[in-house]
C-alpha cells in the first residue's frame, strides 16, 4: 500500500528546531544540548507522519522524543506537527537511522525504542535492507537503559515471525511481551496513521515489546 499525498506545510511554521539533519545532531552525543534539559529519551525509527510522535510528546511532557525518518518530506511533515502544537520535547532527524545508532548513540542512552510499521522490503533480494537487522537490534540493546524496551508493530505476519524468531536466537532481550489491542477513543487514537488505515481495512495487526533486563 502506498503513501498518500501529504497536505501542504502551513509556510509560517518555524521548523529550524524542530527538523535536524544528521549533521546537526550533537556529535558527541548530549541529550541534554539537543532538547536544553535532561530528561528520559526515546526513539522512534521511521516516523513516517509523525502520529506517534506528536501523540507520544503531548501526553508524556517529561519525556524527550527523537523520530528519524529517511524521507525528508516526511520528516518535515512529522516536524510541523509538532511545531505547529509547540511540542519542545519532540524533534525530527530526517536520516539514516542506523547510522544514527550505530555513530552516535552511546551506551545506555535511550528509556525505548520505537519501530512501527517498517518496510517489508518483499522480494528476497531486498530483505537485507530491512531495518529489524542483527546490527541494528544489537545497537538497540546496546542504547537502551537497564529495564528500557523496544516496541516493534507490522502487519506483515512474515516479517513479525522471522524478527521474532531472530530475536530469540540473539537471546539479549526479555520478551516478546504482549501488547493488547486497545479500542480507539476518537478518529486518531492509534500509534500510526499506518495502524488506523490498516486496523480500518479490517487487517490484523501484529505487535510486540522486548525488555532490556535490568543488571
Amino acid at each position: 500500500m502506498g503513501r498518500r499525498a501529504l497536505r501542504k506545510i502551513d509556510p509560517k511554521l518555524d521548523l529550524s528546531t524542530y527538523l535536524l539533519t544528521f549533521e546537526d545532531l550533537p556529535n558527541p552525543w548530549d541529550t541534554a544540548g539537543l532538547f536544553g534539559r535532561s530528561a528520559p529519551l526515546e526513539i522512534e525509527v521511521g516516523s513516517g507522519k509523525g502520529l506517534f510522535m506528536r501523540t507520544a510528546a503531548e501526553a508524556r511532557p517529561d519525556t524527550d522524543f527523537l523520530g528519524i525518518e529517511v524521507a525528508r518530506k516526511y520528516a518535515a511533515f512529522a516536524a510541523a506537527g509538532l511545531a505547529k502544537r509547540e511540542l519542545t520535547n519532540g524533534k525530527m532527524v530526517a536520516g539514516d537511522g542506523l547510522r544514527i545508532f550505530s555513530e552516535l548513540l552511546p551506551d545506555e542512552s535511550l528509556q525505548a525504542v520505537h519501530v512501527y510499521f517498517p518496510d517489508p522490503w518483499w522480494k528476497a533480494r531486498h530483505k537485507k535492507r530491512r531495518v529489524l537487522t542483527e546490527p541494528f537490534l544489537r545497537d538497540v540493546y546496546r542504547t537502551l537503559k537497564p529495564d528500557g524496551s523496544l516496541h516493534f508493530w507490522t502487519d506483515v505476519q512474515e516479517y513479525f515471525e522471522t524478527t521474532l524468531d531472530l530475536l530469540e536466537e540473539l537471546a539479549l532481550f526479555e520478551g516478546p511481551i504482549q501488547v493488547p489491542e486497545a479500542e480507539p477513543e476518537h478518529d486518531l487514537d492509534y500509534r500510526t496513521h499506518f495502524e488506523r488505515r490498516k486496523r480500518q481495512l479490517g487487517e490484523a495487526i501484529h505487535r510486540s515489546e522486548f525488555r532490556k533486563v535490568g543488571e
